[in-house]
């Protein structure tokens, strides 16, 4: 399902810096623990979702839902909502947090690696690398320069962009890496394992 937010809303939903939104539904569209696609950013995640009123909105909740102030959400309010836009305006309250670009691997969020698990990876890791190592020089890479363009990541060490992104899925799908609106970041699970691993990550 679509959740809809205006394209300045994006990159504060991508950063962590929106967590809030408010709307003004007859009933609520959305639920707690709800994935909701944001197009072209990825997915938010619903964290809560209650009822309050336009008079309740403080000016932190305004700053969190991606707003200057509580008179900027109330004059954007006033632009969509029909008259009359007043305190006691009902609205939905819905806490939320940016989930990524929709093709998460769950497992990317778990830090905990048993011995077994970082003998596995290093396995995989080395049957991806074939004749020519790279894995560890990409996870390197993304960890040093996280969320840059892939573009700019490929041309640092003279790769192909489109060859280079289809290496990083490689990564992703691993659970070693994470996509953003703009480039990747050494996921949790990846950190743990470059961490843990016996072999050294080549350095960029």
């Amino acid at each position: 399902m679509v959740f809809l937010f205006q394209k300045r809303f994006h990159a504060g939903l991508v950063d962590g810096s929106i967590t809030l939104s408010f709307r003004q539904w007859a009933k609520p569209r959305v639920k707690p623990k709800g994935r909701y696609r944001v197009h072209p950013i990825g997915v938010v995640e619903v964290d809560a979702l209650s009822s309050t009123t336009l008079g309740e909105v403080s000016e932190a909740d305004a700053v969190k839902a991606g707003f200057l102030s509580k008179a900027a959400l109330v004059a954007y309010v006033t632009e969509v909502a029909p008259p009359p836009v007043t305190p006691q305006l009902a609205m939905f309250r819905i806490e939320l947090h940016y989930g990524g670009d929709g093709d998460r691997v769950e497992a990317a969020m778990n830090n905990e690696l048993s011995a077994a698990d970082v003998e596995l990876l290093e396995k995989k890791l080395k049957r991806l690398d074939g004749k020519r190592p790279w894995t560890r020089q990409t996870l390197a890479l993304i960890r040093k320069r996280p969320q840059v363009a892939a573009s700019k990541l490929a041309a640092s060490i003279g790769r192909d962009r489109d060859e280079f992104k289809v290496d990083v899925r490689k990564l992703k799908r691993l659970g070693l890496t994470q996509s953003f609106e703009v480039g990747y970041q050494v996921s949790p699970r990846g950190l743990a394992f470059l961490k843990k691993s016996k072999v050294k990550t080549k350095k960029k």
